[in-house]
This record gives structure tokens, sequence and C-alpha cells, in this order.
């Protein structure tokens, strides 16, 4: 084998690794919509099955933005759930903290700025 052809094997086999993934990205993307009803889906499906290359460019145009929208959605929904959890564990509200450095600051272990910045971020 050589060079040219092993590099050629390895451009292939990028661009159909990168088409697959497009692909799955595409099925979770069908699978994760609400607004699309399930015959919708279903002829998105056959259509990715049988005429995958079409398709796929003709979802991805069509439904592009959507996409893009219920994933930015969905990592929102995953941050702030992360921030529930992470506040349930520690054991302390917003409040709390601002209380804690409030008493901090009455007693000189921090200063204005500082306090100010706890604040903000609890508050965040």
């Amino acid at each position: 084998m050589s060079f040219g052809e092993l590099l050629w094997y390895t451009i292939v086999i990028f661009f159909f690794v990168s088409f697959l993934m497009v692909l799955f990205y595409i099925f979770a993307d069908l699978f994760r919509d609400q607004d699309l009803g399930g015959w919708a889906k279903a002829v998105w499906i056959l259509a990715l099955i049988f005429f995958t290359w079409i398709a796929a460019l003709a979802y991805l145009i069509a439904r592009g933005k959507g996409m893009a929208e219920r994933n930015v959605k969905a990592a929102q929904e995953m941050q702030e759930a992360q921030n529930t959890y992470i506040r349930d564990v520690a054991g302390t509200t917003p409040a709390d903290q601002i209380h804690k450095a409030k008493e901090l600051l009455d007693s000189g272990a921090i200063s204005q700025a500082e306090f100010d910045g706890i604040k903000a971020k609890a508050l965040a």
C-alpha cells in the first residue's frame, strides 16, 4: 500500500465517520423534537433510509435552526438541573450565603468589594 492510498483511505474513513455522526445527530434530534408528529418522524426516517444524502441535507437545511434551538434549550435545562442539584447538596441558599458574607463583612474578615462579589455570585 502506497502513501497516497493510505492517505486516501484515511480521508474516506474520516468523511464516512463524519457522515455517520451527522446521521446519528439527525436521528437523535428527530426523537427529541416534541413539535413534530409521529407520522412526520416516520416520513423523515424512511427518507433518511432510502434517500440518505438528499434527506440528510434537506433535514439540515429545513430544520437546522430548530436543531440548534433544541440543543441550546437542552443545555440550559441541564445547567439548571446541575445548579439545583449542587444547591440541594450544598444545603445553602443564596440568602444564607449573603447572610454569612454579611457576618464576615461586619466582623472585618472581608472587605466591601469581596462582599459585593460574593453577593453577586450568590444571586447569579
